[in-house]
């Protein structure tokens, strides 16, 4: 299954609910209600990160079952391969898979750790390959064993959250803006205009006490109509905002936060404050002093994956790269920096049982845009003899 379901099934939705069991869904989804405050960016970032959770959760309603639109088909779909699955398992298999579901619906986790694993086993089923479940049936290290024309290799799921390479989390920066956004909001009604507040943080934001900190230094800034504040730390400078092009007046929720990007990159922070009485606008623009390392976070987390692998057969790495914007992960591929970081990774002693590395982000999984072509990037290992095997070329082969 590598397509969604062009006709949403509500049994679907019913088999994987009763997998995951009744009270546990709706306790989750009752959690999440709660914690979507309107008008937050902190509650907009959480959307997203458990799209998964709460798209099921719309989807339960039979209205919105049919005008399911194509990412929610998608989603839906892999709902039912998960319960599918768990039918055909042994009991001590079908509890792994229990197991997995109800940690992807505990605290902060999702369920696309489960998804990526299901995904991946179904894009190497329509590859030609012949895909065992080898973590839920024999709980071993790897995940998945493929075969196709008498070549095997073993296959491990990894997700790798994109904030493990960022100095400032897009976490931390969202709880900051809601925290600051009413005295925002104040300020901008008593100085009508268009203003950039520039904030460089040279070692980023690393916990709560941080975030306090500079929230009190913004509120203060601002207070005293201070134009800059410095410190080792943190560098805090207002300014009239001036972008040609930026129609900030008539569409600030839109217009301006894409030029904002234009000009401050992809791995800036961004976020736009607005009076709609006035149309004054307050940007707030952060950056850390050195520069976000995702590609070097998966390599690390990669590099980890290989001690899953028994060493029996050639080894796989599929690697979920969560938490990231499509201008971050198009520049990763458009600039080439994840390629060399990981072939570079492939060359060393560490690699030696990984025949490829692949990637694939919330883009190919919704199939948004530009996504990676054949729904992954694949990087093969040159040195580990199986990278010329034909039977294997499918799912290692360069792309």
């Amino acid at each position: 299954m590598t397509h969604p379901d062009p006709q949403p099934d509500p049994a679907a939705l019913r088999a994987f609910v009763a997998l995951a069991g009744g009270a546990a869904w709706r306790k989750r989804v009752a959690d999440l209600g709660a914690r979507l405050q309107p008008g937050s960016l902190a509650a907009r970032a959480m959307q997203q990160r458990h799209a998964l959770e709460l798209i099921l959760a719309r989807l339960s309603k039979p209205e919105l079952l049919a005008k399911a639109g194509r990412a929610e088909r998608r989603v839906l779909a892999f709902a039912r391969e998960a319960a599918e699955l768990a039918k055909s398992l042994p009991e001590g298999p079908r509890a792994r898979l229990r197991g997995l579901v109800g940690d992807g619906l505990s605290g902060n986790a999702t369920l696309v750790p489960l998804f990526h694993l299901l995904r991946t086993a179904a894009l190497l089923r329509a590859r030609g390959f012949e895909v065992r479940f080898d973590g839920l049936l024999d709980g071993t290290a790897h995940d998945l064993r493929i075969t196709r024309d008498g070549a095997e290799a073993e296959v491990v799921c990894e997700l790798v959250s994109a904030e493990e390479g960022r100095p400032l989390h897009k976490g931390d920066w969202a709880q900051l803006v809601d925290r600051v956004n009413p005295e925002l909001q104040t300020w901008l009604a008593a100085h009508p205009g268009r203003y950039i507040l520039k904030m460089t943080l040279p070692e980023g934001v690393s916990d709560q006490t941080q975030l306090s900190e500079l929230h009190s230094r913004i509120t203060t800034m601002l207070a005293t109509e201070k134009r800059q504040d410095s410190s080792a730390d943190a560098i805090l400078k207002l300014d009239p905002l001036v972008l040609a092009g930026a129609q900030a007046a008539s569409d600030p929720q839109r217009a301006l936060p894409a030029r904002l990007r234009e000009v401050f990159g992809v791995e800036a922070h961004l976020a736009v404050t607005a009076d709609p009485s006035s149309g004054s606008v307050l940007v707030m623009a952060a950056r850390a002093g050195r520069e976000n390392e995702i590609s070097l976070a998966v390599k690390r987390r990669v590099a980890a994956a290989t001690a899953r692998f028994s060493g029996a057969r050639p080894g796989i790495v599929a690697v979920f790269l969560d938490d990231i914007e499509a201008a971050e992960w198009h520049s990763l591929r458009d600039t080439l920096e994840l390629e060399g970081v990981i072939r570079r990774f492939l060359t060393e002693p560490e690699a030696k049982l990984v025949v490829a590395v692949t990637c694939t982000t919330r883009q190919e999984f919704f199939a948004l845009g530009d996504c990676a072509p054949e729904g992954e990037l694949r990087f093969r290992n040159p040195g580990h003899p199986a990278a010329k095997s034909v039977g294997l070329a499918p799912a290692v082969s360069s792309n």
